[in-house]
């Protein structure tokens, strides 16, 4: 109990210091390292900031996200005033291939769907709707088109990670098989988890991470 109350404490000390977020409007419990964010925030943007703020915590085993985004009235939006904005906002970003992606809005949630060639044009994709006035919802189905042979990537993957101050690669295996990657292992906090994911899907020809590592 004692450590849960000490990351409860990091955690609310983490969103605090977020500039995105509103520490106040979020809810944070936490039971043997399990923490749960709820509450209601006034934008998506906020909601996925809150996330990854309990992510950088170190002790933190895993997580539940139940926070409801509630848009304030004049952030109302309809699904075609989203749907407009999302498709100017993915053609004014120089790193998303708008022609390859497309919009759907229903309730306030946006689907995005398409193929793209690289994984960081999909995360761009993403980011430029997730800050839009009106989304609730991002629910991302594009999909990254392989380009290179299995052994290729592997290689790869590996070497980024020996090059990556911020992971111990001997602590982490790589799987290929086809497009889809598979890393498993043990990581000494959630931060170097999402690093290795991270530099996994940087390499070119990778659809899928299936990310196995467990925090140490």
């Amino acid at each position: 109990m004692k450590g849960d109350l000490k990351l409860r404490k990091d955690v609310l000390d983490e969103l605090t210091a977020e500039p995105s977020v509103h520490a106040a409007q979020i809810a944070v419990t936490v039971n043997d390292g399990i923490v749960t964010l709820g509450g209601d925030v006034d934008s998506y943007a906020e909601k996925w900031a809150a996330e990854r703020a309990v992510k950088r915590v170190a002790g933190v085993k895993g997580y539940a996200e139940e926070i409801h985004v509630k848009l304030p009235g004049p952030f109302e939006r309809t699904d075609a005033d989203i749907a407009r904005a999302a498709v100017n906002a993915l053609q004014w970003n120089v790193s998303v291939p708008s022609e390859r992606v497309t919009v759907m809005v229903q309730n306030g949630c946006v689907t995005l769907e398409g193929e793209v060639s690289w994984q960081y044009q999909r995360e761009a994709a993403h980011d430029a709707v997730r800050q839009l006035a009106g989304v609730k919802w991002v629910d991302d189905e594009i999909v990254v088109k392989p380009g290179v042979s299995p052994s290729e990537v592997k290689t790869r993957i590996e070497n980024a990670f020996t090059r990556n101050a911020l992971l111990e690669a001997g602590g982490i295996s790589v799987g290929v098989e086809g497009a889809e990657v598979t890393l498993k292992g043990t990581v000494r906090s959630w931060v170097e988890r999402d690093e290795a994911e991270r530099a996994a899907w940087a390499i070119p020809g990778v659809a899928l991470v299936d990310n196995h590592l467990a925090i140490g």
